[in-house]
């Protein structure tokens, strides 16, 4: 057993006036300067110190004629301490009012945190003021447990392996460009003759041009792995993107990008997934209440996806 685990053993007669002065001395290397960040005098600093390394049996410090080093049973304690002190503060930081805020930390796809969910926030929080929410974008690959998230929003079929998964929305695609690309577009057939800006989905360009009724041209566009990034290329009138509309109405309502067909494909939806071994904590249920509500609110017809839950 070493002395790290030793001092965590004896956790009712924990020295935290001690371990508070080694922590600060640590940083600055420094008792004086240690002493004048916890407001005491360098004396006291030095004699917490002293302190600790007699109950643990160890020095900590070499005392240098300028400043300090540490010991390498110094340097082992001090991520354990430092750590141990951000946790109690980000802790103690959860409490407004007298009461505990619970943090939720949710991933959600680029293209669905820019295009829907930003702009509601605003809504969450009024709603539920006592959420911390920590929104972390991703491009649809996401490790729930590697990545410490509580929930993710991903784009697919709703069948990830150890994932309960409820559906948010649909999201078909339809191309967008700018107006100056769509005014020589005479019929589909002239996408042939365009830049066609693709995603790492090789199937979708050629899924929209059977449902277009047209034999699919040879595809040689820049490939994204972001819609976010093919439709700012789109705008910059570099190509033409394959992409949910309902995800860029700013651009479409300012007629930064239009919609040139009206043909659409169905190649996914928005999810809301949790591990499955996850325990759904009120938070999550409060945040998988209110996406839904509010996904009904803005799909036509009301409608939010498929008409079930997924266990994959």
């Amino acid at each position: 057993m070493n002395f790290v685990h030793a001092l965590a053993m004896d956790r009712a007669h924990l020295p935290l006036n001690a371990l508070r002065a080694f922590e600060a001395a640590a940083r600055h290397l420094n008792f004086t300067r240690a002493a004048i960040e916890l407001c005491v005098s360098q004396g006291a600093v030095s004699h917490q110190v002293a302190l600790l390394e007699a109950r643990l049996g160890v020095p900590l410090f070499r005392r240098l004629p300028r400043g300090l080093a540490l010991t390498d049973e110094g340097q082992a304690l001090v991520p354990v301490v430092a750590e141990s002190f951000d946790r109690i503060g980000a802790t103690l930081d959860l409490y407004a009012d007298g009461r505990l805020r619970e943090v939720l930390t949710v991933g959600v796809v680029g293209t669905f945190a820019v295009g829907w969910l930003m702009r509601r926030l605003d809504r969450f929080a009024a709603a539920y003021p006592r959420i911390d929410l920590r929104v972390m974008g991703n491009n649809n690959r996401v490790d729930l447990a590697g990545e410490g998230l509580d929930l993710a929003i991903r784009f697919g079929d709703g069948t990830w392996h150890g994932t309960h998964a409820v559906p948010i929305m649909r999201a078909p695609l339809s191309p967008l460009c700018t107006p100056a690309v769509a005014a020589r577009l005479h019929g589909a057939q002239a996408l042939a003759g365009e830049t066609l800006l693709r995603s790492y989905r090789a199937d979708e360009w050629p899924r929209w041009f059977e449902a277009a009724g047209i034999a699919p041209p040879s595809l040689h566009g820049p490939v994204f792995d972001t819609s976010l990034a093919m439709v700012a290329t789109a705008e910059a009138g570099l190509g033409i993107a394959l992409a949910p509309p309902a995800m860029f109405l700013d651009q479409l309502l300012t007629e930064r990008l239009v919609q040139p067909f009206a043909v659409e494909i169905e190649t996914g939806s928005y999810w809301l997934t949790r591990l499955m071994s996850r325990h759904e904590t009120p938070a999550m249920q409060a945040f998988a209440g209110w996406i839904a509500k509010e996904a009904r609110g803005s799909s036509p017809g009301g409608g939010g996806g498929p008409p079930q839950a997924v266990e994959g």
